[in-house]
């Protein structure tokens, strides 16, 4: 919303000639706010009398009058709801007549926007640039009504003034963070890194004659880059964290329920230091740029909870990139609800697991949360009267419940070797990260026949089809007649946001198209994410699974023969009750946590929408 008309008087016309409306005139006081409030209803005169007296050794230039209001916990008379600070802020929003923005730091240039202004000037009228065009630029600002500073700016730009309604809480928050890593940023890229030896590195890099001198990777300027990348992707729930280094500007991204997203753009020299840096908390060799290389990082996130990174390196045509996956800890803990599991499933898995002795498989593509599922199978199961080992290539989260060995190719340690060591330590249950190859397969047949629970991954499309795998790969079908438990496939979809879907009719060509050859009933209506500044506008928050299961009974075994085809174990799976994904998915729509579209992203080839 332009400001052309607003920039001298943003206060609504119809507020300024309300009989007795409070006039807010330059920046916010305590008093007149809390007579704004009693006159729109949201609170009492008496609880504005109350809150002058609690407040009035409080009431300090330098803290906004509306936090001060937020801090007393009050409750808004007209919605019978907490008065919060963003009650607040809406309600400053309609006072000045400026939309109110929800400020997502996801879509903010913020290497572009704090070249606007200064820190300093920011600070000064609590101001906060969100986004710049060639013909305008938009601020947040927390002091609507202080508009003194509007005309100077725009003749500085020479550009429009555009103003929104936000958070002071925020827009403080983000003045110190966008400027610090900005600074930062900009103090390294000062530096001008060359290391010697970058051109083996770097393909296309280009020599820049007369420059030298590096940028060491404890320069705290790196550290601040880093510490603030970590802290905001712990935050901005990310689950993987991509620094790509590209010939000038490189590309920092984080993935979100599955998706991608761009956050940020450094020099390229600046990434390399940040990449160093990484390397270095990681405990990984910081000389070494011409392998991958693999470590793992523990911290804690803002509110204080530890998690662990996965770090991985490779070089590209244009330095080192890193890959940090973040775990965290706290959701191995949760139980199969939490998952995705519906009753009848957590039954038939817990059925599965629960046996003294056999192999349970779980199968799905990579990033389909088979490892969530094994480690939270592996809490459930942990007991101090029970030994459970793993070998895993590499440990994705370290637990104290059970004993966990990492793959090394390099001294002959694989994952057959592993299963063969782990045997001798008296253990009641194996969890194998993958199984690879007919060696692999052996010993894990081995384990489960001398008694032992054994629990592991394959990348198949269903669950039927590990079956077919495991008799590619040459395990005789009488062995796996005679060890195997049970087998679930899984992926991951993302659900609708809760704050912002709403029902609609459901396309009945579309529904059919979901569960064919099967027939379900159609819901009267589903659901659909409009959007939302919770779900950043995309209708989606979160993600859950829908799973396939299928036990292993007799007439299972019986279909098990060295000739046995896809389609065959299919039918006789499906006639003995296993509910295909598809089904699965079907039901997760019907119950109005995700969408037709959404699922059928993630069903396998065989399941697709065109079969």
């Amino acid at each position: 919303m332009s400001t052309k008309a607003k920039q001298r008087d943003p206060v609504s016309n119809a507020v300024r000639s309300a009989a007795g409306a409070v006039r807010f005139n330059g920046r916010l006081n305590l008093a007149d706010t809390l007579k704004g409030l009693v006159q729109d209803g949201l609170i009492t005169e008496k609880e504005g009398l109350a809150v002058r007296a609690q407040v009035s050794g409080e009431n300090r230039v330098d803290i906004h009058p509306m936090v001060l209001i937020a801090n007393q916990k009050l409750t808004n008379h007209q919605s019978n709801k907490p008065l919060t600070l963003e009650i607040l802020t809406q309600w400053l929003s309609t006072r000045s007549g400026l939309p109110y923005l929800k400020i997502d730091v996801m879509k903010i240039d913020v290497a572009r926007v704090t070249d606007v202004i200064s820190h300093a000037y920011a600070s000064r009228y609590r101001i906060l640039p969100i986004s710049v065009s060639s013909e305008q630029v938009q601020f947040a600002t927390s002091e609507p009504f202080a508009t003194d500073w509007i005309d100077d700016l725009k003749h500085i730009l020479r550009r429009d003034i555009d103003l929104c309604v936000a958070s002071p809480v925020d827009i403080n928050r983000y003045l110190m963070e966008f400027y610090g890593v900005n600074r930062s940023v900009k103090k390294a890229s000062d530096a001008k890194m060359t290391a010697e030896g970058d051109a083996v590195i770097n393909f296309e890099q280009l020599l820049n004659l007369g420059e030298a001198g590096k940028l060491g990777a404890d320069d705290h300027h790196i550290v601040h880059i880093v510490d603030w990348l970590l802290q905001f992707a712990f935050e901005q729930r990310a689950s993987d964290i991509h620094l790509e280094p590209r010939r000038e500007m490189s590309n920092i991204r984080f993935r979100i329920d599955g998706h991608l997203h761009t956050v940020y753009k450094i020099p390229t020299p600046v990434m390399a230091a940040v990449t160093s840096r990484i390397k270095i908390l990681g405990r990984m060799d910081v000389a070494e740029k011409r392998r991958p290389q693999d470590g793992r990082i523990k911290t804690r996130t803002p509110i204080g909870q530890e998690v662990e990174l996965r770090l991985s390196t490779m070089p590209t045509a244009f330095g080192e990139k890193c890959v940090m996956r973040i775990f965290d800890p706290e959701v191995v803990a949760k139980d199969f609800g939490y998952l995705g599991f519906s009753q009848r499933e957590t039954e038939i898995w817990r059925h599965m697991i629960e046996r003294p002795h056999g192999i349970v498989l779980v199968t799905g593509p990579t990033g389909s949360g088979k490892t969530t599922t094994l480690y939270s199978t592996l809490k459930y199961l942990a007991r101090p009267d029970l030994n459970l080992c793993t070998i895993e290539d590499p440990i994705e989260m370290v637990s104290g419940d059970f004993n966990q060995m990492q793959v090394h190719h390099a001294i002959g340690l694989d994952f057959a070797a592993g299963v063969r060591t782990l045997m001798r330590q008296d253990p009641d249950i194996i969890m194998v990260g993958e199984i690879r190859d007919l060696e692999t397969a052996q010993m894990a047949i081995q384990a489960s026949l001398t008694g032992h629970l054994v629990l592991s991954t394959l990348h198949t499309n269903d669950a039927p089809s590990a079956l077919v795998r495991l008799l590619n790969i040459g395990v005789p079908h009488y062995l796996l007649q005679g060890t195997l438990a049970g087998i679930t496939a899984q992926r991951l979809v993302r659900t609708l946001c809760p704050h912002c879907r709403k029902p609609t009719d459901t396309d009945t060509d579309e529904w059919e198209s979901l569960v064919h050859p099967w027939t379900a009933k159609p819901p009267k209506q589903v659901m659909k994410g409009v959007g939302c500044v919770e779900c950043r506008k995309t209708g989606f928050l979160g993600r859950t699974g829908i799973y396939e299961m299928l036990p292993f009974d007799q007439k299972m075994r019986d279909a098990v023969r060295a000739d046995s085809g896809i389609s065959e174990l299919q039918k006789v799976a499906r006639e003995e009750g296993m509910r295909p994904l598809r089904l699965g998915a079907a039901e997760l729509v019907g119950k109005g946590k995700s969408t037709i579209a959404e699922v059928s992203k993630v069903l396998p080839p065989e399941y697709s929408t065109s079969t």
